[in-house]
């Protein structure tokens, strides 16, 4: 007899889930800020990380002073992001087998990434694992309040037709932990961006997808 679940659907988060894009962003920022005249530190970014675009350049131009168009300076980032990625992004280890046991398992999928669609998309194709592979596809524009808001979450459950606390939660910082336990998801947090004592608000943690259990999909 099949056991019966709770689990009726997952929501990935992107960078640091899917795949690790953050070093391209953040050399995308460094380099537009040096374009504006200012050297920022790549590891001023890494406060922000989860927080999507807008307070990811923005939080640092914040703090160092720098006047910001947030459009403007934002789509230049952009620019040259889809520049450096071209042809150097994989899907992390265990990323399509892992979406194939969801599969499998009859699960609903969704994207919920704080990012912007452009870099949603260009991250995607990339990696060969299309925008048609989920059932819903939520960016940072698609929400008014950003992690650690859940509204992320509860909009993608939404969208698929599952109530949040029937989903599991992917993530890698800290913020989108916060975000996923808000919406009353359970949550998996990968350390690829964080440590695991930074994420312990989580319900499991591993290291990356080829890691995890069978409990985090059995519950």
């Amino acid at each position: 007899m099949m056991k019966q679940t709770n689990i009726k659907a997952v929501l990935f988060d992107m960078d640091g889930v899917l795949l690790d894009s953050e070093e391209y962003i953040c050399r995308a920022g460094v380099m537009m800020f040096l374009e504006k005249g200012y050297k920022v530190d790549p590891e001023v970014f890494m406060e922000f990380t989860g927080m999507g675009e807008n307070r990811y350049l923005g939080g640092v131009a914040e703090k160092y002073g720098i006047p910001f168009d947030l459009e403007k300076d934002k789509a230049r980032t952009y620019e040259i992001y889809g520049e450096i990625v071209a042809g150097r992004l994989q899907p992390l280890e265990g990323v399509v087998d892992f979406i194939a046991k969801c599969r499998s398992l009859g699960l609903k999928l969704a994207v919920a990434s704080s990012a912007d669609p452009f870099k949603v998309e260009i991250n995607l194709i990339e990696i060969g694992i299309p925008a048609s592979t989920f059932g819903t596809v939520v960016t940072g524009l698609d929400i008014e309040h950003k992690k650690p808001s859940p509204d992320i979450f509860l909009k993608a459950a939404d969208n698929l037709g599952v109530d949040a606390t029937d989903c599991l939660v992917i993530e890698d910082a800290v913020s989108g932990v916060a975000a996923g336990k808000a919406a009353g998801a359970k949550v998996l947090a990968l350390t690829t961006s964080f440590t695991a004592e930074e994420l312990s608000g989580a319900d499991w943690i591993a290291g990356l997808l080829s890691d995890v259990g069978d409990e985090v999909l059995n519950w």
